[in-house]
């Protein structure tokens, strides 16, 4: 991942709302969730949902699709991931034990191979 694309992403996360629409996104797994269950669980407006979910998915963080009269978003885990490896390159020079504290609580719940 490109620095540009990385701070975009975080410039993405960096509000409560959106990250807590990403958050929701990513546990919902790969079938996503409809618009309106989203704005339900995270308590926003439909149209204010609708400005974060744009920005999200211009940062490529989030995917859509439409399914009959529905938009499911869903989270983009390739780009994800990349942002993810993109933090952690050069956060242990060459020391794994430095970032292990970081992966080790999230190994134990099984969301981490």
């Amino acid at each position: 991942m490109q620095l540009p694309t990385a701070v975009e992403a975080l410039s993405a996360l960096a509000h409560a709302s959106r990250l807590a629409v990403f958050r929701l996104l990513v546990r919902a797994g790969p079938e996503g969730l409809p618009a309106g269950e989203i704005a339900q669980e995270v308590g926003v407006l439909p149209n204010t949902l609708s400005s974060h979910l744009t920005i999200l998915a211009h940062a490529g963080l989030i995917r859509s699709r439409r399914e009959g009269r529905s938009i499911y978003y869903s989270a983009d885990y390739p780009s994800m991931r990349a942002l993810l490896g993109f933090l952690m390159d050069d956060c242990c020079a060459g020391r794994p034990e430095i970032v292990a504290p970081a992966i080790e609580p999230h190994e134990e719940k099984g969301c981490c191979p």
